[in-house]
């Protein structure tokens, strides 16, 4: 059986990489587990007066290249592991981007869903409270992840002055606009994967406007990825899913409609028009673009022979598993690997930690054109690694290039600051 902990599929990947570009062994050894793991207790007063305890993580990863950078989660299914395995991501994601930022990720064991606000907001401030020492502008900056909101980081940042005394916008990113949010944060995500997918599709020769899209997931991330394919090159979605199943149209999928079944009925097969798939059956459809936005190891060793798109677009983290890359790589579909796909967001983050230093803001159009550039740059580096190794007579997946790429990053500042 392939293992599916995410936090081994990290190192898995890690090994791999630092054995095709023979990393040093002390790196090796120090780049294989995070430097920080904070566990905390939170004790939040319900509304029924009863007191509840909730367990929340915050672990950094590596912070060679700058303070620590990553989300909070707050999902009733987290896992230290899971934590883990993220923050070496956003390792991996800040050094591919060539941000000067670490690794960080943050989490808390709780269905928010289930929370009433006010209830969310004492949580919030509850584990600020809780690993306030821990972080800062200059130590590791949180930002939103899954389930988790600009209002909450608008909390969490406004509990963070009340502790340290002073206003420090710059100690979290993802924040409403009113309080020192960037523009164009809100969509980064999706905004960096287009600007990848534009320069992916040159790549292998693939006209967007002719392309057929299906989506699995349609939280944030995959409502504006269906957003912006339609606007930006004209591609037709054909398939949608979310964790209750999927709608699938040949005839392509109207979002406004989509939106408004999800929010009517909770799912999105509630969609009138078109035919009900599962999620599994999503992932095989004969289309060109294929992005998985939803949860980890989605393409794994069992189904990846059964992928027929031509791209995939890893928008979600860690959805192909080790052994479906590989399957993937021989059968000559571009997967684009998600700490580069998704990496949009924590561009946009950066920019607005830089902003949040200076005090000065810039407009939506530049905080756009200084995501296209940074990202572009990121896969270029990552196809040139690819083409590099394959001229001698090596085959690398694209994730095994951006690996090498950001590994090497991350080890030479190890080594300039005298770690090994």
């Amino acid at each position: 059986m392939e293992e599916l902990n995410p936090f081994k599929i990290a190192q898995e990947q890690l090994d791999e990489a630092a054995s095709m570009m023979g990393l040093d062994p002390q790196a090796h050894k120090i780049l294989r587990e995070p430097m920080q793991i904070v566990t905390v207790n939170i004790l939040v007063k319900m509304d029924s007066g009863k007191t509840e305890v909730f367990t929340g993580f915050r672990v950094i990863y590596n912070n060679a290249r700058g303070p620590g950078k990553g989300g909070i989660r707050f999902h009733p299914q987290e896992t230290l592991d899971t934590v883990k395995a993220l923050s070496a991501w956003m390792t991996w994601k800040c050094a591919l981007a060539d941000i000067p930022m670490g690794g960080a990720k943050g989490g808390v064991i709780c269905d928010p869903k289930k929370l009433s606000e006010g209830e969310l907001e004492r949580l919030s401030r509850g584990y600020i409270r809780a690993v306030g020492r821990f972080i800062g502008p200059g130590i590791d900056v949180p930002a939103p992840d899954v389930y988790t909101t600009p209002q909450i980081m608008a909390w969490m940042m406004d509990e963070y002055d009340k502790i340290v005394g002073k206003h420090e916008p710059a100690v979290i990113t993802g924040k409403p606009l009113e309080i020192g949010g960037s523009q164009g944060r809100f969509n980064s995500t999706a905004m960096g994967a287009m600007y990848v997918l534009r320069e992916a599709a040159k790549k292998i020769g693939l006209d967007l406007k002719k392309a057929r899209v299906a989506i699995q997931g349609f939280g944030n991330a995959g409502m504006f990825a269906f957003d912006l394919v339609t606007k930006m090159f004209n591609s037709k979605v054909i398939a949608v899913s979310d964790s209750n199943g999927g709608i699938y149209s040949e005839d392509g999928i109207d979002l406004d409609g989509l939106k408004t079944a999800k929010i009517n009925a909770g799912r999105v097969d509630a969609y009138k028009k078109g035919s009900r798939i599962t999620n599994e059956q999503l992932l095989n459809l004969d289309v060109d673009i294929l992005i998985p936005a939803a949860l980890e190891n989605q393409i794994n060793g069992n189904n990846a022979g059964d992928i027929k798109a031509k791209i995939v677009l890893e928008l979600a983290n860690g959805p192909v598993t080790p052994e479906a890359d590989k399957i993937l790589l021989k059968k000559g579909v571009l997967d684009l690997p998600d700490f580069l796909t998704n990496s949009g967001g924590v561009i946009v983050s950066y920019f607005e930690w830089v902003q949040n230093n200076y005090g000065y803001y810039w407009p939506e159009n530049e905080v756009y054109s200084k995501l296209d550039k940074t990202i572009t740059q990121s896969f270029t580096d990552i196809m040139r690694v690819q083409s590099e190794y394959a001229s001698k007579g090596k085959d690398i997946t694209p994730r095994n290039a951006a690996y090498i790429v950001a590994v090497e990053r991350v080890a030479k500042a190890m080594k300039s600051r005298g770690w090994y």
